[in-house]
Parts: structure tokens; C-alpha cells; sequence
């Protein structure tokens, strides 16, 4: 870093990237559960995305150990996150710990005042206490879990209102402490382990100071984007942290120092996971890996963010891997010592590639 003539700390784009990259563990892997709980957690919609998220980072990724210690749940911008079991208490804030494990849904929430909304207070006690005793003996999925409400006599309403496809009385369980979804692609629910709310406030301040911290350096609207946060919540935050700020090109960068180097240079090619944390973590019209002009074949109209293939430091591409066969749709043209090493990268992930495809 240099200081400008007004005596700020100055950065490059290059700089910002290598930093943006160490903190995320994309330069140096590091341990599963320290990774999940510096990017507080991965997202989760396909467990496939957040699999990969883990395996690019973690030197410790084994496929038959690696759900240990993990939950998923709502999280983060109300999406699923896998994340780190202890960080329960981060997440899962159950109205300052009022609502822990309450089963009286009496009152004014989100889900009861929706006009379809089929649930009265004592039906939904009800069929909450039917789920909870359901799981006692094993992890059931979404659709044994509506036999079992069938069976004790929820109407259709009431099962459109239990288990509605945003959610519902599923995840305002989910959000009570009661239960987590299953660490798997398809869709199941266990019981929860006990944890201790802690407050909503200071949950968000460590969050947010994990963010500065392993997600940074990052802008007020990169905070705002990531969070669902108001402009005033993230000054709050900076406010009240230990961050240090650095110009790069007319806008202001916030970091908190965590000792860590930066003496490496960004890595040739790197397979990001869908709904990577790299890309999610900034404002996607003003990151710095993705450029503009591509941005909707990343980011698709539909909400999904696809995986996408970065070569020195740039989204040159996005790709898929079906079975044994790998390809490459690329928003420009690669050089024949590019692709040589984009195909042995992926075949040191992967040990069942048989076909490569790049689709220019």
C-alpha cells in the first residue's frame, strides 16, 4: 500500500484481489471448519455448490467426513448456509432468545399474516409437536414428514402452510431452534443440538467483523449487498470495529488487519462453486473479478449464480461437470497453454474426468 497526496492508504485492483483471495482461502487452504467460520458459512440452495465451496479451501476436505460438525439452516440474507454447528448461537437468534424453542405461535409473524395462510396458533402447536416426535427416531425428509401430518390430520391448506415452498412453519421451526435441514441435497430435517441464542445485535456485530475481516476488503455497498443491510446498520458496524480503509479508484475499502501476508500472487485458474462466497461477498456491479459485460451469465435472471472459471484473477468463463464429462462456456477466447492448464487443474480436483469440452 501507498499513501496519496491527502495521506490516504492507497491499493491497486491487483492488490484488493490478492487480499480479497488470502482472506477467503483461495490462495492458502486451511481447515473445514475455520474456513466456515470466517465466510459464516456457504450457501447452500444445491449441496453440490457448497461442497465445492469447502473443497477449493480446505485442506482437510474429505468426501466421507466432511458433513461432520456441519448444519444447515437459514441463514445469511434469509438463504440456507451450510455452517459450522457451534456457530448455531450466531444464526439462529430466535428473537433475542425470547422464541427458543417456543412452541405458542400466537401473535403477528411473517408467515400468519399472508393471506393463504392456513394455520391457526393451536394447529400449528399441534403439528410442530407431531414433527418433533417424528424425528426423535431418525431424520425424515420433507415429503415423510407430510405423510406423518397427513396421518395426524392436516388438511391440504395446512400442509401448503407447514411446509410452503419459501419456507413456512418448516423454517419458523428451523428459526425457534427446533430443527435444521439434513447436510445432503435432498431435502430432510433432524432435531436441532441445543445451543444458547445469543443476542440478534451482537450476533450481526460479529458477523459483520468476520466479514471485514476474511470477506474484505470490501466497500459500504459490497457490506450492504452481502448483509441485506442498510447503509446506516454497516456504519454502525464499522463504528464500532477495529477497521482500517484504503482508496482504490474513487472508492473507500474497509479491512480489519488479521496479521495475515499477502506476498502471493493470484492463482493461474481457480473453479468457483456456484454461489461462491468470492462473488457473493461484493456488490456484483462493482466486484472485481467478474466483469460487466458478463454479469448475466453469471448471475442469471432466475437468481441463480453459476460456477464460474477464473484465470488470473478474472472470470474468463463458467463451467459444469456432469458425471465424467467437464464443460467450459467462455466469454472470450483462451490460449492453447490456457486450456493446458485449466484441464490439468481440473484434473487434479477431480480423478474421473474423461471428457473436456470448451464451448467458445
Amino acid at each position: 500500500m501507498e499513501r496519496d497526496e491527502k495521506g490516504r492508504y492507497t491499493m491497486t485492483i491487483e492488490e484488493l484481489k490478492i487480499r480479497q483471495l488470502t482472506n477467503q482461502h483461495l490462495i492458502e487452504p486451511t481447515d473445514k471448519i475455520t474456513v466456515l467460520h470466517d465466510l459464516c458459512g456457504v450457501q447452500a440452495q444445491f449441496m453440490t455448490n457448497a461442497m465445492h465451496s469447502l473443497k477449493i479451501r480446505c485442506f482437510d476436505f474429505q468426501e466421507d467426513t466432511v458433513k461432520e460438525g456441519l448444519v444447515k439452516n437459514w441463514t445469511v440474507r434469509g438463504t440456507v448456509h451450510v455452517f459450522a454447528e457451534d456457530d448455531l448461537p450466531l444464526f439462529i437468534h430466535c428473537n433475542n432468545g425470547l422464541d427458543y424453542l417456543r412452541n405458542d405461535w400466537h401473535g403477528y409473524t411473517f408467515w400468519n399474516q399472508r393471506d393463504k395462510w392456513a394455520l391457526t396458533p393451536k394447529r400449528q402447536a399441534f403439528f410442530v409437536d407431531v414433527i418433533l416426535e417424528a424425528l426423535k427416531n431418525s431424520e425424515l425428509t420433507r415429503e415423510e414428514l407430510k405423510d406423518v401430518c397427513r396421518q395426524k390430520g392436516m388438511t391440504e391448506p395446512e400442509e401448503g402452510s407447514m411446509f410452503d415452498q419459501w419456507g413456512g412453519g418448516i423454517r419458523e421451526m428451523c428459526e425457534r431452534g427446533f430443527i435444521n435441514y439434513v447436510v445432503q441435497e435432498k431435502k430432510a430435517f433432524c432435531l436441532s443440538p441445543a445451543f444458547t441464542p445469543i443476542p440478534e445485535r451482537e450476533a450481526k456485530l460479529e458477523m459483520a467483523r468476520r466479514y471485514f475481516t476474511h470477506m474484505g476488503p470490501s466497500t459500504i455497498h459490497d457490506a450492504m449487498y452481502y448483509f441485506h443491510a442498510t447503509a446506516a446498520q454497516v456504519k454502525d458496524w464499522l463504528s464500532r470495529l477495529p477497521v482500517s480503509s484504503a482508496e482504490c479508484e474513487g472508492r473507500t475499502y474497509y479491512y480489519i488487519d488479521n496479521n495475515q501476508t499477502y506476498n502471493q500472487g493470484i492463482p493461474k485458474c481457480l473453479f468457483l462453486a456456484g454461489f461462491d462466497q468470492l462473488l457473493l461477498a461484493h456488490e456484483k456491479k462493482e466486484g472485481l473479478f467478474l466483469s460487466q459485460k458478463n454479469m448475466r451469465a453469471i448471475f442469471n435472471l432466475a437468481g441463480i449464480v453459476m460456477p464460474a472459471l477464473m484465470i488470473n484473477g478474472e472470470v474468463v468463463g463458467k463451467w459444469k461437470k456432469k458425471n465424467e464429462k467437464l464443460l467450459f462456456t467462455m466469454f472470450k477466447t483462451v490460449t492453447r497453454q490456457e486450456k493446458n492448464f485449466v484441464t490439468d487443474f481440473a484434473c487434479s480436483l477431480w480423478n474421473d474426468i474423461k471428457s473436456i469440452n470448451f464451448d467458445e
